[in-house]
């Protein structure tokens, strides 16, 4: 958000723990997202907690499953620029994105 402000570039945040992604929106999301369905998945301390396997969720159905069933785990930020998106990590990838 501070590489959004820096800009110049208005945008509209949306808290995806109060309002998380359903399946329709996490389908198109992925149509969008320029980085691998993989790389919306988080592989923190919950992902091993709950006993998954990276390599189970690198389709975009597999995620969405996985992400519709615990949202804790999408990496975020997602930027979602026109009819193009890209995880806003690491940070350096954002202004170039909106920008560009």
């Amino acid at each position: 958000m501070a590489v959004a402000t820096d800009e110049g570039v208005e945008f509209d945040e949306v808290r995806y723990l109060k309002t998380p992604p359903d399946r329709a929106t996490l389908t198109q999301l992925l149509e969008i997202l320029d980085d691998p369905p993989a790389d919306l998945v988080r592989h923190d301390a919950n992902f091993t907690k709950l006993g998954l396997d990276p390599d189970g969720y690198t389709t975009a159905e597999a995620v969405i499953d996985l992400l519709v069933e615990h949202p804790r785990l999408m990496q975020r930020p997602v930027i979602v620029k026109g009819g193009s998106a890209i995880i806003g990590r690491p940070k350096d990838r954002v202004k170039p994105f909106l920008t560009g």
